[in-house]
């Protein structure tokens, strides 16, 4: 039986490697020469290791909600709505606007420039974006029950309120807002968020610094 000869890469960090071009071109933005320069590998490596540009753009995907999007969707368990509403804002601004970071939302960058013919990518887009979307409005319909927000609360207004801030948030880093300057959008809007029935709720707890 022959032994295939082992991979000469780390696959992870080329996978590092691979999401930060996508995060700073989009995907039709990104070239093959692209990937294999910045991973380091040649293209036999890459089909081998992550298969076609799409496949490797799911998994690159799959990377980037486990690591700096993760931020954004550990906001779901803060005590009250509007610290769930602050804190991911706040999170978005940190993740979109930090300096090791390309600009911009690697979600969003990806989407604006994602033609026809990228069926499988625009899918992968759509189910993490959907995604987002119903864990969110989940959560502030939780936020009813509980007697944190008023009943006669619209979720699905409010769900996109939030949603429609948090891509102006990541269009406006992409365009060179800095992160003092959104995050005083983020403070802005929270004086927008619908009062609780009661004075008593909880102090939010963004666990983003201010």
């Amino acid at each position: 039986m022959t032994v295939g000869r082992p991979r000469e890469f780390d696959v992870d960090e080329a996978l590092e490697r691979a999401l930060e071009v996508f995060w700073r071109k989009g995907y039709e933005g990104t070239t093959l020469p692209d990937l294999t320069k910045a991973m380091g590998i040649n293209r036999p490596s890459l089909y081998a290791a992550f298969g076609n540009k799409e496949s490797l753009f799911r998994k690159a995907l799959e990377r980037y909600a486990k690591g700096p999007g993760s931020q954004i969707a550990d906001a779901l368990a803060e005590p009250t709505a509007r610290a769930v509403a602050e804190r991911w804002l706040r999170a978005t601004v940190e993740v979109v606007a930090q300096p090791r970071n390309p600009r911009g939302c690697f979600v969003i960058r990806s989407a604006i420039a994602c033609g026809g013919e990228s069926t499988l990518v625009q899918e992968a887009l759509g189910e993490h974006r959907i995604a987002a979307e119903k864990a969110l409005r989940a959560r502030f319909k939780r936020a009813i029950s509980d007697g944190d927000l008023p009943p006669d609360t619209n979720v699905a207004d409010l769900t996109r309120f939030v949603v429609t801030l948090t891509n102006g948030i990541a269009v406006q880093a992409a365009s060179g807002a800095d992160r003092r300057s959104l995050l005083k959008v983020v403070e802005m809007a929270m004086r927008a968020w619908p009062a609780p029935p009661s004075d008593q709720s909880p102090e939010p707890s963004t666990g983003i610094p201010r």
